[in-house]
């Protein structure tokens, strides 16, 4: 799985933001505003890649339990899906 194309990740003033550009813009017409954690899932996501291989890297990352980086990852994951952001 990996994040569609036509989006992209900005920090601004020390925030995260995802931004539609072109096509996408008109489909989605919104932004993202992601926590340090849901911006570090989201570059994850830029390759493609699986769930447990970002669980891996949120556990390699931030000092978090495993329980509690599946059940986040999964949930930020799901609102991606949800939201129509994910291919794969």
């Amino acid at each position: 799985m990996k994040i569609k194309e036509g989006f992209v990740l900005h920090e601004v003033a020390g925030s995260f933001v995802a931004v539609p550009l072109g096509a996408a813009q008109v489909d989605f017409g919104g932004m993202l505003t992601l926590t340090p954690v849901g911006a570090f899932i989201w570059k994850c996501l830029e390759a493609d890649t699986t769930e447990e291989k970002i669980v891996q890297a949120v556990l390699s990352e931030y000092e978090v339990d495993e329980p509690t980086a599946r059940r986040d990852t999964h949930a930020f994951l799901e609102k991606l899906r949800a939201a129509g952001l994910l291919e794969g």
